[in-house]
């Protein structure tokens, strides 16, 4: 599906955006759209597409099923848009979205297939051979995304929101609709996981 905002290149002049703040441009453009201007949802993808891309990299290297879930968090949004009550900036609200979009991602492909064939150990190789000092930041990250993948996506989401995007207690609550005292249980529990899957695999962890 090749949705048409993406690829339309419609955004309004730096002149009159520097007239007004990032959230008001967003919602002159929310309520344009509401009433029928399909050039004002071109221009909030355009301000927020390079967010977005970024947040669902998070759940998939791959380069295909990223560019679809960057497309199903802008569609999904855009049927929801009715629903923005602007108690928070668009970005956020639409950060939830891209949580969930690619949460539902994780659990489709938990349920798609088994757990991984290739044992553990090899994807720890590159973690282990080098010192953290040395290792290329892109390889790092892809190790970092193997062990995640190791994990049931409810471990994986609350990691990678408290650990790898350094979010705080709160903000994860807001992004999964979890509460706080479930956001400490679960990554509590997702550390715990974490901890034996490593040391299965030889690793030491202090």
């Amino acid at each position: 599906m090749v949705f048409m905002f993406l690829t339309s290149g419609l955004i309004a002049s730096p002149t009159e955006n520097t007239l007004l703040s990032c959230q008001e441009i967003d919602l002159r453009d929310i309520n344009s759209c509401l009433d029928g201007d399909g050039n004002a949802y071109a221009r909030l993808v355009e301000r927020n597409q390079s967010m977005v891309a970024a947040r669902m990299w998070r759940f998939t290297r791959d380069k295909t099923a990223h560019q679809e879930l960057v497309q199903e968090v802008f569609v999904e949004a855009y049927l929801s848009l009715s629903k923005y009550g602007a108690k928070a900036p668009f970005q956020h609200w639409l950060s939830r979205i891209a949580t969930i979009v690619g949460y539902r991602f994780w659990k489709y492909r938990s349920r798609e297939r088994s757990r991984s064939s290739i044992p553990i150990e090899e994807e720890l190789d590159q973690l282990v051979a080098a010192e953290p000092e040395s290792m290329d930041p892109s390889v790092a990250a892809d190790v970092l995304h193997s062990l995640l993948e190791q994990l049931p996506p409810r471990d994986r989401l609350v990691l990678v929101l408290r650990y790898v995007e350094d979010r705080s207690v709160e903000e994860t609550a807001e992004l999964t609709g979890w509460t706080g005292a479930m956001v400490k249980v679960q990554s509590w529990r997702a550390r715990k996981k974490l901890r034996k899957l490593l040391q299965d695999a030889g690793v030491e962890v202090e």
